[in-house]
Formats: structure tokens, sequence, C-alpha cells
């Protein structure tokens, strides 16, 4: 038998004086058995980032045509395209040639930046594809704020992001790659 995601609830309140963005999220998040606490929550942190009312987590891991955080418009056409991790260049690919912008948050420390050097060439042409990277203690960090019910508030501004929840208070710190 198939083990089934495990259901996480988060109330998530957005204040991002960078775009002028204030509003309150709540989410279903449905943790695939492969995905860590770690993943799940970059999950959250990426949405609260890019946080629209027309944003929504995929089918991702459990669907390769479904990115991990989408937003579509009203005409189904993808405007932003998030993907996490150490995909491979054919995805990458598909999501600059279906999406009007595509944000990857890449993790792993060395070999992410590794595995970028090793993809560059090819994606270097894509103008709207930006690609960042999480430090793995911030990502650990991340992974230790996961709770069942969670109560968090995303801050950014000035191109800082804290992520709070009821004990700790995380600022979170990406490296551009591109």
């Amino acid at each position: 038998m198939a083990i089934k995601a495990t259901i996480f609830k988060a109330d998530l309140n957005i204040t991002d004086m960078d775009r002028g963005y204030y509003a309150s999220h709540a989410l279903t998040i449905a943790r695939h058995p492969s995905e860590t606490d770690e993943r799940m929550m970059l999950r959250v942190l990426a949405f609260a980032r890019h946080a629209s009312e027309s944003l929504e987590f995929g089918r991702g891991i459990s669907d390769d045509e479904d990115a991990t955080i989408w937003q579509k418009n009203l005409v189904d056409e993808i405007e932003v395209w998030v993907e996490l991790g150490l995909p491979d260049e054919k995805r990458l690919r598909k999501a600059c040639n279906r999406a009007a912008e595509v944000w990857l948050y890449a993790y792993g420390g060395r070999q992410a930046e590794m595995w970028w050097d090793s993809i560059k060439g090819q994606m270097i042409r894509f103008d709207h594809l930006h690609v960042v990277t999480i430090a793995p203690e911030t990502f650990s960090a991340l992974g230790a704020m996961a709770a069942r019910t969670m109560q968090l508030q995303a801050t950014i501004q000035d191109g800082q992001l804290w992520l709070s929840n009821d004990k700790e208070n995380l600022l979170v710190e990406l490296t551009t790659l591109k």
C-alpha cells in the first residue's frame, strides 16, 4: 500500500514592503512521503516571496507537468513558475519555455553550486530565469520550524526576508546565482 501525503496547515501572514503586498493566506500543504520538512518549508518560503491572490502550489513531486508553485492568469498562461532543488536541464528548459518568469530555489550547499556550474552554459540564454541558493544552515533552520499547524509571519523589506513563528525569527539569506 502506498504511503499517503501528510497534511500541514499554515496561516501565513505576508508583509512585503518591497512589492507593497500585504495579505494572509490559509495554506494546506501536502507533504509527499519523500519530501523533507526542510523542502516543505522552503516551498512555504517561496510562496511567501512570490505571493499573490492567484499563486498556488502545484502537484510538484508527484507530477512532472506541474511546477512546485505557479501563478496562472485568467487564460491559463503561466506567469510565474517556481522550482526547488536541483532539477535536470530538460525540466528547467521546459519551465522557461512555458512561463513568463521562472524561479529556482536550489539547496544542497556546495553540491548546488557544482550542479549550477555544470548547466549554466545552457541556461544563460533564458533572461527570465532566476536561480538562488539557500545556505545549508538556513535550510535546516527552516525545517526546524515545521509543525502540523503553523502560524507564520513573512516580512520582506529591502531584499531581506524574515520568517517567524511563535518561537523563532529567522533571517533567510538567498544567494543569487543568476
